[in-house]
């Protein structure tokens, strides 16, 4: 199977992206954001179906449907003294909302709009693969510029607020850079599982080590051997690929689970050997 065009695109892309939002949802279940990447993930809806709507790539849309919700999510939460969760959940249904009228009007309930909600890895084209790839280097470049400004934040938001970091342009910045991954992965396993891949890494990766380092080593492999076992699942039973690769990543997380130092049983058997 590995010897196919479609085949080794959507592995490569795959890899990439699943790198990318591995290593982003460190920061996404440390700070408590994944309802924020499942608000953003859910609100691409309303801009895919502009896109659809008015003749605009939807990838253009979603990304600037993303980026203003993902804004407005932070704006609101601090200005409007709005608790966060709600702010999402307004947000959310309200473009999601949008999104069912627009696809009403433009009489849009074709193959491409079910493509975004569960995605199409095997058709991604090589122009994909390279736009996932400058998405995934910016990410991943801003986390390492910022990394211990959003450790900082992460941990002990106070202390940061007072010793004068720049608080909002951090946090701004990292909701834009998560909007955009959120846009690119849409095409890996669709908006309905996007947020699967920026959550679970993660947590398979704290149920392994306890510190950051680990964290995010186990979170990259988890997310690379789901995207390699989850085409091969895919390919070999004729399952759609978006929910194969997240089903395999669940299974990771779940042998994770059973496998790690937290469980009493597993330290037993430590000290017993």
């Amino acid at each position: 199977m590995w010897s196919y065009g479609f085949v080794q695109r959507a592995l490569v892309g795959g890899a990439l992206i699943a790198v990318t939002c591995s290593l982003l949802s460190f920061f996404v279940v440390v700070r408590r954001l994944a309802f924020v990447g499942m608000g953003i993930s859910h609100a691409a809806f309303g801009g895919v179906a502009l896109g659809l709507a008015a003749g605009v790539d939807p990838v253009l849309s979603a990304g600037g449907s993303c980026a203003l919700v993902a804004l407005g999510i932070g704006w609101l939460s601090r200005k409007g003294r709005v608790h966060e969760d709600t702010v999402i959940g307004i947000l959310f249904v309200s473009a999601m909302a949008l999104g069912v009228v627009l696809v009403r009007v433009a009489n849009a309930y074709n193959l491409d709009l079910m493509s975004y909600l569960f995605g199409s890895i095997l058709a991604l084209s090589w122009s994909d693969v390279a736009l996932i790839a400058a998405i995934g280097f910016l990410a991943l470049l801003y986390e390492m510029l910022f990394f211990k400004e959003l450790l900082f934040l992460s941990f002990d938001r106070e202390t940061a607020i007072a010793s004068g970091l720049p608080v909002l342009a951090v946090d701004y910045g990292f909701l834009v850079m998560l909007s955009l991954v959120i846009v690119v992965s849409i095409k890996l396993v669709g908006i309905i599982l996007v947020s699967a891949l920026l959550v679970i890494p993660a947590a398979a990766g704290m149920q392994l080590s306890r510190n950051y380092r680990g964290v995010m080593a186990v979170s990259a492999l988890a997310g690379l051997a789901s995207v390699l076992l989850g085409l091969y699942v895919s390919f070999h039973y004729d399952l759609a690929s978006g929910a194969a690769i997240v089903l395999v990543l669940f299974a990771l997380f779940l042998l994770s689970f059973l496998a790690s130092p937290r469980r009493v049983y597993v330290r037993r058997r430590q000290a017993g050997g």
